[in-house]
């Protein structure tokens, strides 16, 4: 645990994913852990841990994270510094992190991290717009994240993180519309995405019960996210 005149550092991070929903729609998820001692016993609250001497924050919140969920993101991006005076009991400030994750690299983790016997079994993980009574001010942490993605979307290609390598322009559009908590017209998504000219379309189509869909790719000559002089070390947001 890191001190500093009585501050103790802690790290937390928000992960999402979109998963099915009850209605077979992509919903944006995250996990949860529930807390066993006090301050905030039984409620949930995002994976995290203290700040230690020895590793850097990002460092702390990716061991953290793969110790509480199994999961391994390969890129974490620093969110913000909660520190608000009353936010805790003692006077902690939190460094988050958040991530994006395919749900098949979600259910690949999560396999493993339960066929090792180390899982532990307080861990949950809720639809954003079911989530249970949180601990601290993790609430407005989580808030903040999708106020976050809600306004990158705008102007990066963040929603890439949610899909593999080809992907139609409806599984586009859904990642959005999950997103965005709203329903966008086709026709002018199409339009809007296809003038941006980071889509590169494939010879392959995907096949079923409706009429053969293009896949595209996104761009690689084009990083999905701006990561700054300081590289993978130490990320911030823009």
């Amino acid at each position: 645990m890191t001190q500093t005149s009585g501050i103790r550092v802690a790290v937390s991070t928000v992960i999402l994913t979109l998963r099915a929903s009850a209605e077979e729609e992509p919903v944006l998820a995250l996990p949860l852990v529930r807390r066993t001692r006090e301050p905030f016993a039984d409620r949930w609250a995002l994976p995290g841990g203290w700040l230690t001497r020895t590793e850097s924050p990002v460092d702390a919140a990716a061991r953290t994270l793969a110790e509480t969920t199994g999961l391994a993101p390969s890129y974490l991006e620093q969110l913000y510094a909660f520190g608000a005076v009353d936010r805790s009991p003692t006077r902690v400030v939190s460094l988050v992190y958040w991530a994006l994750l395919r749900q098949d690299d979600v259910m690949a983790q999560s396999a493993a991290h339960l066929a090792s016997g180390r899982a532990p079994e307080n861990v949950q993980w809720f639809d954003i717009d079911a989530l249970p009574p949180l601990a601290f001010d993790h609430a407005k942490i989580i808030e903040y994240a999708l106020w976050r993605l809600r306004n990158k979307v705008g102007y990066s290609r963040v929603a890439h993180g949610f899909l593999p390598a080809e992907f139609t322009l409806a599984d586009l559009r859904e990642a959005y519309e999950a997103i965005l908590g709203k329903h966008l017209d086709p026709a002018n998504f199409r339009r809007q995405v296809e003038s941006t000219g980071n889509l590169i379309p494939t010879d392959r189509f995907r096949t079923g019960s409706h009429r053969p869909a293009r896949l595209y790719r996104y761009n690689t000559d084009v990083e999905l996210a701006d990561r700054g002089p300081l590289g993978s070390e130490e990320t911030s947001t823009r």
